[in-house]
């Protein structure tokens, strides 16, 4: 019996292992044959699963920065309240199980694994009944219903993916609440090109008498939104900087006064970027106004968000070294605004991003705001990822010293040498370079093997 398990062992983990390779292959390789569908094919596919979307209580989250950030300040409080939470985020940075997180912690492979397969009987099925195959981002969404389901996870925070109106996501009639972000031009082929348009793609999450959290500081953005929240009868909060007092930095925190009407309430958060504290507002509102329905107190919100931890934004992996996942102009500005902050020797930048981006106005940003010591460009190992000549050719232009390392952990290991003690190496431009780098300095769930637990998001 002993020799007996000695051998299966071994077997059950290849088996595992080259099943998993299996499944994350066909799952990247799902947009070459086939395209986004409408909301009716998302909620046909879970129907065919039993519908497990339907017995959790959903906090809908939209906006173009800082989405993640806010999902990441009210899991941390629900998990200190020791609560059944799940959080649905993307884009992953190592693996794909980092998108479905239960009580704090990613899923398990197995779980992975098993609601892969439910998933593709269910597809089977459809593509039988000649239904298109749903699109990459609505397979992963329909297996993370399956999996928080299967955990028992009665409050689910919710990502969108791009947009809201159109989004996977978007199927909830009924969420506990909805939030939208800052709203910035992005993926303007798809939502729009103009503030007021992709506002309104971001507003349609908002919901028939739901409350709404919203940043409110660009007010293009707000009227739309204001209006969108009137016409479904939805209660809304406005949150902007007026809301913020006191901030002041304190080592790698950033402690700060929140008001909002009558309620005042100190918070500190484990990170040094400023705009951190308008994400951070957001979720206290959030929390604040369902605290009776979650049964959560005040002491929880406060110790909850002072334990945030977000990987990939302005994350510090060793002694100088950041990540940040700065992936459009207004989160690029937002970056060096904290880069400014901290100061010292003319820093070194690795640089890279996708090719939907609006790389013109980044590097104009990036060579006007900061005297970089030496701007290392590499690629993105993805067939979105932008050629290192066309984003030295932009940087050229301001006189910036560029150099081209088109492998990414070449370009990694060449920056981190180049480095002098003085200096602080920041590497940014997508958080598909972010997930690159992770892989390469040995990145988990809580940042990277090196990392001195230092998060910002």
């Amino acid at each position: 019996m002993y020799l007996k398990k000695i051998t299966t062992i071994p077997i059950l983990v290849v088996v595992i292992f080259v099943t998993y390779e299996k499944i994350c292959e066909y799952i990247y390789d799902i947009p070459k044959f086939t395209k986004k569908n409408g909301l009716e094919h998302t909620k046909g596919l879970l129907g065919r699963l039993g519908n497990p979307e339907r017995r959790f209580e959903v906090i809908h989250v939209a906006g173009s920065n800082g989405k993640g950030s806010v999902c990441a300040f009210i899991n941390s409080v629900l998990c200190e309240a020791g609560l059944a939470v799940g959080m649905f985020t993307s884009p992953h940075l190592v693996c794909m199980e980092e998108r479905f997180q239960i009580n704090g912690r990613k899923c398990r492979k197995e779980d992975f694994i098993w609601a892969f397969e439910q998933v593709k009987q269910a597809v089977e099925q459809m593509e039988q009944d000649n239904l298109s195959h749903p699109s990459f981002f609505e397979y992963l969404f329909v297996m993370g219903m399956l999996i928080f389901d299967k955990y028992h996870v009665k409050y689910l925070i919710l990502e969108t993916g791009l947009g809201g109106r159109l989004d996977a996501t978007n199927i909830f009639e009924e969420p506990l609440m909805t939030i939208i972000t800052s709203i910035s031009l992005e993926h303007t082929t798809i939502l729009g090109d103009t503030i007021e348009e992709i506002a309104g793609e971001k507003a349609g999450i908002i919901k028939e008498c739901v409350p709404l959290v919203f940043d409110a500081n660009e007010e293009r953005a707000a009227a739309i939104i204001r209006k969108r929240a009137k016409e479904k009868r939805a209660p809304y909060y406005a949150i902007s900087n007026q809301n913020i007092k006191k901030l002041e930095r304190n080592g790698k925190y950033i402690d700060f006064c929140f008001s909002s009407g009558y309620d005042e309430v100190n918070l500190r958060i484990p990170f040094l970027a400023e705009y951190q504290v308008r994400n951070a507002s957001l979720a206290y509102q959030v929390l604040h106004v369902l605290s009776t329905e979650l049964g959560i107190y005040p002491g929880q919100i406060i110790q909850g968000m002072a334990g945030a931890k977000w990987q990939g934004r302005m994350q510090e992996v060793a002694d100088g070294v950041y990540f940040d996942g700065a992936h459009n102009a207004d989160g690029v500005k937002a970056f060096l605004d904290t880069v400014r902050q901290m100061g010292g020797e003319e820093p070194l930048l690795l640089f890279s991003m996708v090719c939907e981006k609006d790389y013109h106005k980044v590097i104009r940003f990036l060579a006007e705001d900061i005297c970089w010591g030496e701007v290392i460009l590499t690629k993105i190992p993805d067939e979105r990822g932008l050629e290192p000549e066309l984003l030295e050719a932009e940087f050229l232009k301001y006189a910036v010293n560029v150099s081209v390392i088109y492998e990414c952990r070449q370009a990694y290991e060449y920056a981190v040498q180049k480095k002098n003690r003085e200096q602080k190496l920041f590497c940014a431009g997508s958080l598909y370079l972010i997930g690159e780098l992770e892989k390469i300095t040995g990145g988990n769930e809580f940042g990277s093997k090196t990392s001195k637990s230092t998060w910002m998001a």
